[in-house]
């Protein structure tokens, strides 16, 4: 292990979102605030209260691309989403693909792919009607590796012939952003060279269902999708159910500069905490105290002031909890509504991606410090009533902006927060 801090840089980043396939077209999609939400006629047969949702586009030739055909019989939509947002990353960072040879082993790259329910498609169409119906044989041989915690990160782990520590995080909503401090921490102490980092997330009613029997997600807006999720609004009804993945390789700045390595921008801090689920937090709502706390321990470990974040991507789903987690921001930093960061929400776009939604955000945010954008936070043009103090920091249109440090952050149930600080290294490293 090293014996002092290494700087951890971002090289490479691939993404499956529901409103784009990949950097470019996700990027174009965040600054046009093009949604990827669209009607599902399963939903409205199953009689969901909400019928709208948001799955990636990915065509069977698109996947045929990526995987043999036999290997996408052991796949399911998470690791699928997986699978291509990671070789999209490998690819973006620089690094050549392994070949089958036995020796052809990254010893220097791990990874940590988290998800928050991951294989439920599998069980659900698969596995439980074949062991209610007693023809357990006709489960085949690939269930347990499609539904397995750690699906994602070991397919991962297979395609790239990753030889570092390969595992999964699950921490609901703040899965994908912990997966990203984890990968930073891991890097800064000296444990690996590289990690690929973030969060995969299929698409299922299985899934989506317990959702909406929780009346969690919003009904309103079957008719106009594109309209459904609708964070910082004052007409939101709950949050629209999302998947995909997005994936981004984090270095030793030692070993990007080494090899060559484009650097989209820096991770100079990060914080995981619980609010242990007293005073206002719950399995399903955030210690206020806890979230405030997080956000600060990111600053310290950082080494900045408050003040020094200019923007904030924020987890901001489109329910209730949204002017809270507006006003925790407020307080953590220590400033008045009119000096609050710029904050965006990328959920209006794509919906809530659940475990992926921290991985497709952190793409988000490296895209808007690395490109010099801040993209709109769609479906707010009636903003909540909460938040009217906030009008002029929330970005409600694409603005081309030159930001120097922004935050993302994501709050998820279990009451777990994470907070991850990116540098602009635009001007040098």
């Amino acid at each position: 292990m090293s014996e002092h801090k290494q700087r951890v840089v971002v090289t490479g980043m691939g993404v499956v979102a529901p409103n784009g396939h990949g950097l470019a077209a996700f990027e174009e999609a965040l600054r046009r605030g093009t949604s990827g939400i669209r009607f599902h006629q399963k939903l409205q047969d199953l009689k969901f209260g909400c019928q709208v949702g948001g799955v990636p586009e990915i065509s069977e030739d698109v996947k045929k691309s990526y995987f043999s055909e036999d290997l996408l019989l052991a796949m399911n939509a998470s690791m699928i989403y997986a699978g291509i947002a990671a070789i999209d990353c490998w690819k973006d960072a620089g690094l050549k693909m392994p070949t089958d040879s036995e020796n052809d082993i990254d010893w220097d790259t791990g990874a940590v792919i988290g998800t928050g329910v991951g294989g439920a498609d599998t069980l659900g169409e698969l596995v439980i009607p074949n062991v209610n119906a007693g023809t357990v044989r006709r489960i085949g041989s690939t269930s347990v590796e499609q539904t397995m915690a750690s699906a994602v990160s070991a397919r991962v782990g297979g395609l790239l012939a990753l030889g570092g520590q390969v595992y999964s995080n699950s921490s609901a909503c703040t899965t994908g952003t912990e997966a990203v401090i984890n990968a930073y921490f891991a890097i800064r102490e000296g444990r690996s060279k590289r990690m690929l980092a973030g969060g995969a997330e299929g698409h299922s009613h299985y899934v989506w269902a317990g959702f909406d029997a929780m009346r969690v997600l919003g009904r309103g807006f079957n008719d106009q999708p594109e309209k459904a999720s609708r964070p910082l609004s004052a007409t939101t009804g709950g949050f629209i159910p999302g998947s995909g993945a997005g994936i981004l390789m984090l270095e030793s700045l030692e070993s990007a500069q080494a090899r060559g390595a484009k650097i989209y921008c820096e991770i100079i801090g990060g914080a995981v905490n619980s609010g242990g689920q007293r005073g206002k937090g719950s399995m399903t709502a955030p210690n206020p105290t806890g979230v405030r706390r997080c956000i600060k321990a990111a600053l310290a470990d950082a080494g900045i002031a408050g003040s020094e974040i200019e923007a904030v991507n924020g987890h901001l789903t489109g329910t209730m909890a949204d002017p809270y987690e507006v006003e925790n921001w407020k307080e953590a930093l220590g400033v008045e509504p009119s000096q609050l960061p710029f904050i965006n929400a990328t959920k209006g776009m794509i919906g809530h991606a659940l475990g992926a939604a921290g991985g497709i955000e952190c793409v988000a945010t490296v895209l808007q410090l690395s490109h010099g954008f801040l993209h709109g936070s769609v479906n707010c043009e009636d903003l909540h009533p909460a938040l009217e103090p906030y009008a002029e920091r929330i970005v409600r249109k694409t603005v081309d902006r030159e930001i120097q440090v922004m935050a993302k952050a994501s709050f998820g149930f279990g009451d777990v927060n994470g907070c991850v600080l990116f540098r602009n290294t635009n001007n040098g490293i």
